[in-house]
């Protein structure tokens, strides 16, 4: 059984001051999946109660205190590519691969539209070629998973007020129906494939304390390539761990 989990730290110096390293051991995946670590490896102050028994691939942003994905395994990858020097994810630090002999792994930060909608055209266009990469992996025969925030509720259930976020970047039609097409090229939402209740999110917004209402979004997915379904044994939102604006969220495989 491989468990995997990603979580978007909100700032992965202030994760470890909260005790990451600690929830990381309570936990206990094979794999971790961060986002939004805002920090370069180095600045990263270890600590005795560091997981050693985790190696570690960053991906930082060229900006200081910004973006940025690390994935944390105790599996060995066969491969790692720290993102694309055909497109602007190097620049940004938004993905991870990692390439092991049972399955390709990305680890995604996806960009935020922004309210103002300002950054929704560089949103779109980065879904577009993802899917696209994606696609390709899958048909080079790779068995393919992809993590991280994707910064977009995909349905009404996704989120407490819908009606209310119709018209707000994600939740609007434009970037769900992008996540339509995934579903319809046969990627699969490993959270749906187990549970289809409502009232199940993975960000709250801290200032009107959002969480204590659980008056949240599920915008943290894992998505499988059809032919892991078979593989799947289970899906999970972690609600109950606490250190960002956002929760881990997990799978586990039977594969090894």
């Amino acid at each position: 059984m491989v468990k995997i989990i990603s979580w978007n730290v909100a700032g992965i110096r202030a994760g470890v001051k909260k005790g990451l390293w600690q929830k990381m051991r309570d936990i206990g995946a094979d794999v971790y999946c961060f986002q939004e670590t805002k920090a370069k490896p180095e600045q990263v102050e270890l600590g005795l109660d560091y997981p050693i028994e985790y190696k570690s691939y960053w991906n930082p942003a060229q900006k200081a205190g910004y973006s940025g994905v690390a994935t944390f395994t105790k599996l060995e990858p066969k491969k790692i590519i720290v993102g694309d020097r055909d497109n602007d994810w190097d620049d940004e630090g938004r993905v991870v691969i990692t390439k092991f002999d049972e399955f390709t792994l990305l680890n995604v930060y996806f960009p935020n539209g922004k309210r103002d909608k300002g950054r929704l055209e560089y949103k779109l266009n980065f879904y577009k070629y993802f899917l696209e990469y994606i696609n390709k992996l899958r048909n080079n025969g790779e068995k393919v998973i992809f993590c991280g925030d994707v910064n977009t509720a995909h349905k009404e259930i996704d989120l407490a007020r819908p009606k209310e976020n119709s018209n707000t970047s994600g939740f609007l039609e434009i970037e769900r129906k992008w996540i339509d097409k995934l579903e319809e090229e046969g990627w699969i939402d490993a959270f749906r494939v187990f549970n289809q209740d409502g009232g199940n999110y993975s960000w709250w917004d801290q200032i009107t304390k959002a969480r204590e209402r659980n008056v949240g979004w599920r915008i943290d997915y894992f998505f499988v390539d059809k032919s892991l379904k078979k593989d799947l044994k289970s899906a999970f939102i972690m609600s109950e761990v606490y250190g960002s604006d956002h929760c881990p969220v997990g799978i586990e495989l039977g594969l090894l």
